[in-house]
């Protein structure tokens, strides 16, 4: 189960890194790109960590996943991005395909 914790974990790191990329101004300001590099770093590393007991096709999309459904998320709340029907619905889809891939994951 520990594979699957630090994935979450690197889906997380990913929410971050993107939710920062707009502050980064093209990565000309100095700490949000730093802030931005680290969580990239972070959420590379703890995916690397994660496909030791997870397939990596299976990591992959499911840190894909997670990283979309939170950035969009944070795209609704934050910044006042449209929640229309249609992309709430997209993000259940997600949302499906990533507990799918969990359910139907075989452990190694």
């Amino acid at each position: 189960m520990t594979g699957w914790w630090f994935l979450m974990l690197a889906g997380i790191s990913e929410i971050c890194y993107a939710a920062a990329i707009p502050k980064t101004e093209g990565f000309t300001r100095l700490w949000p790109s730093l802030y931005c590099i680290f969580f990239i770093c972070l959420s590379m590393y703890l995916l690397a960590l994660s496909v030791r007991t997870v397939p990596i096709g299976t990591a992959y999309a499911v840190w894909v996943g997670i990283g979309a459904i939170g950035t969009a998320i944070y795209g609704m709340t934050v910044l006042g991005e449209a929640a229309t029907f249609a992309k709430m619905f997209c993000l259940l889809m997600i949302t499906m395909g990533i507990v799918g891939l969990k359910f139907f994951s075989p452990a190694h």
